[in-house]
């Protein structure tokens, strides 16, 4: 199939460092390379791919120290890739709702990811007027405050098979906290738990702007307790050494996560992981087998003392079983089958687009024809 994957700018594909959303775009799209679809990368310059890149903006706008409007460059993408349409038998949007008016308006064969959370008031009636824009959730958890948008499906995240392997001999001293400092994830909780354990804790993440001044106010002081140890943020490649020789990955969040990214590169460590029961958690997690799913910090010490009775080995198989790049790629294949067969887009050609597009808006628009 011919594909095309829309990244957001913010980070690179994949992110130097933390990014959720555009690591997981860079695993479908090599995925989908490997398993011989002709997939175009619309991201950011600093992107590294198999599949064709298309900069929409010399580096990724986090690092970007120029950009003062975020927003700008990536409503001009979708500009673009609607330009190109007719080169995809599907395009494939990681936006969440920002192509929806335009790529409606257009006809074109798109679906779109939503990476992010649905419980925000001030969704209810955009998803109210966008009923049958096609959407995917990354959890059913995710989907529940807004099921009247137009669900084509679930699909879970996954990681290449290979990107991450436990150690043959982990050491198991220390547990883990890895991603986002921000109440909402709950590193203080995890601070709060170890102490209580009698267990260090290494910290691994990111501080973004929005959450300085919570981080000096409240993590900040509690780094200097004799059990913490900040290690700040850290890349890929040092993701496997850090997860694989923890005890356990401690996951107290405090909001519904659609996903939680962390919980199966843990998995694929063979590190078992401990998180609170919200958002998708019972979803990723399988209580007593790749973790403990609690309710509370003094569930999540309870659980702790748990621990032995799990088998490393069987918290890889469970990641081997459900959450791989393989098995991702080929949920999208079939979702993006149905869109290709509706649009009936399937060797399509520029033409056909202009034609579809005269019909749906009041004046002609530009179309890119190939050549």
């Amino acid at each position: 199939m011919r594909i095309a994957q829309i990244a957001p700018l913010m980070e690179a594909v994949p992110p130097k460092f933390y990014g959720g959303t555009e690591r997981i775009v860079s695993y479908l799209t090599e995925e989908l390379v490997a398993q011989g679809h002709e997939v175009t990368l619309f991201a950011s310059g600093d992107s590294i791919t198999c599949a064709e890149l298309i900069p929409m903006a010399p580096r990724a706008l986090r690092l970007d120290k120029v950009i003062r409007d975020p927003l700008a460059p990536q409503l001009l993408m979708l500009e673009k890739v609607a330009q190109q349409a007719h080169r995809f038998d599907v395009v494939h949007c990681h936006l969440d709702y920002l192509p929806f008016s335009l790529y409606r308006r257009l006809g074109l064969p798109f679906l779109t990811t939503l990476h992010g959370r649905l419980d925000l008031d001030e969704l209810k009636p955009l998803f109210d007027e966008f009923t049958d824009v096609p959407v995917v959730s990354i959890s059913d958890s995710q989907r529940k405050p807004m099921q009247q948008a137009g669900w084509m499906a679930t699909v879970h995240h996954g990681l290449p098979a290979n990107l991450l392997t436990p150690p043959r001999a982990p050491s198991c001293d220390y547990l883990a906290f890895l991603g986002r400092i921000s109440p909402e994830k709950g590193p203080d909780a995890a601070i709060r738990i170890a102490r209580e354990a009698g267990m260090k804790l290494k910290i691994a993440a990111k501080v973004d702007r929005a959450d300085r001044v919570w981080f000096e106010d409240v993590v900040k002081p509690m780094l200097a307790e004799p059990h913490v140890e900040w290690i700040g943020e850290i890349g890929e490649s040092e993701k496997a050494a850090f997860l694989g020789n923890a005890a356990a990955l401690l996951f107290p969040i405090c909001w519904p996560e659609p996903f939680g990214l962390v919980q199966i590169e843990a998995m694929a460590c063979g590190c078992p992981t401990i998180a609170f029961n919200r958002g998708s958690v019972s979803e990723v997690v399988r209580d007593g087998v790749s973790g403990f799913v609690v309710e509370d910090e003094i569930g999540a010490v309870a659980a702790l003392a748990k621990l032995p009775s799990l088998d490393r080995g069987a918290v890889r198989r469970d990641f081997d079983a459900r959450f791989t790049a393989a098995r991702m790629a080929t949920a999208y294949l079939d979702l993006y089958a149905q869109i290709a067969a509706e649009h009936g887009t399937r060797g399509r050609t520029a033409s056909d687009v202009e034609s579809v597009t005269r019909t749906r808006t009041d004046r002609p628009l530009a179309v890119v024809r190939s050549s």
